[in-house]
């Protein structure tokens, strides 16, 4: 049997995460042979991954990216099944790396091919899986190309915002992640009332004639007062139009054109939250 340093011991686990233990043992049934422990491990990772397949990973750290540029920006969710592991610094980190390896693709299958460490994102996380014990996956992932972008990640890692502006301006960093709090915050439905799908007013007008008609308002008139509710809807639930949380008696398109001028508007944000 070969002679497993702590050295050889200390190199495997630097690697791949893994545990003391875990390391030396796979280098004893690799004989020494580093690449070989390495792949022991990973193996191990799959067996762990196949067994935890079912498991629910709602737990996790949500990274939100903006390019150098800031005209690119990505939403990551990497998923896991304890609040125990996502709050662990290489934990973090490894949501971190993932998330800016996401800057360069479009999918979360590319991403999911994308190198890292000389082994596939996929691979990792399989990797990762065995060193951890627990399921370990991409969970959302989001990308948005504006003019400009700007970001924010909530508390904790568990909310994490892109929003995108017409053009850039003075000042657009910082209104940019205002409204991106805005949209972690509020949890707006839409960014403005034409990008609300029909059935979701469908369903909101039903239920605004039921609460009418509760109320014992007339039939004929539930039309004309539904418009109002709908309105107010609207107001209440798209981006744009959501009174601003900072200063209440504007809205957030208004706060936006006051800090950075009359023509910069927000055109898209993507949110992403753990749950």
């Amino acid at each position: 049997m070969a002679k497993i340093t702590a050295a050889e011991v200390n190199k495997l686990r630097k690697s791949t995460g893994a545990g003391m233990m875990d390391c030396k043992k796979a280098l004893v049934e690799a004989e020494g042979d580093f690449d070989k422990a390495v792949e022991v491990l990973r193996k191990k990772g799959q067996k762990v991954a196949a067994k935890r397949a079912d498991r629910d990973s709602s737990e996790g750290a949500v990274i939100a990216k903006v390019n150098s540029e800031a005209n690119k920006g990505v939403v990551v969710s990497l998923n896991c099944e304890t609040d125990f592991v996502a709050k662990n610094d290489s934990f973090v980190k490894l949501a971190n790396d993932f998330a800016e390896l996401a800057l360069g693709v479009n999918t979360k299958e590319e991403l999911l091919a994308a190198s890292y460490e000389g082994i596939t994102v996929q691979e990792k996380l399989i990797e990762q899986t065995g060193v951890i014990g627990e399921k370990i996956e991409i969970g959302d992932f989001r990308t948005l190309e504006a003019p400009f972008v700007g970001f924010y990640i909530h508390a904790g890692n568990k909310i994490g915002v892109v929003t995108g502006l017409n053009k850039k301006a003075e000042g657009a960093e910082v209104v940019a992640k205002e409204v991106a709090m805005q949209a972690a915050a509020m949890n707006p439905i839409a960014l403005n009332e034409s990008e609300v799908d029909q059935e979701t007013i469908d369903k909101e007008t039903e239920i605004a004639k039921d609460q009418l008609r509760q109320e014992g308002k007339p039939e004929e008139m539930l039309d004309k007062i539904v418009v109002g509710k709908i309105n107010r809807y609207f107001k209440d639930n798209t981006l744009v139009n959501q009174a601003f949380i900072k200063d209440n008696k504007t809205t957030v398109a208004k706060h936006v054109q006051a800090e950075l001028g009359k023509d910069v508007e927000v055109v898209a944000f993507e949110r992403v939250a753990l749950g």
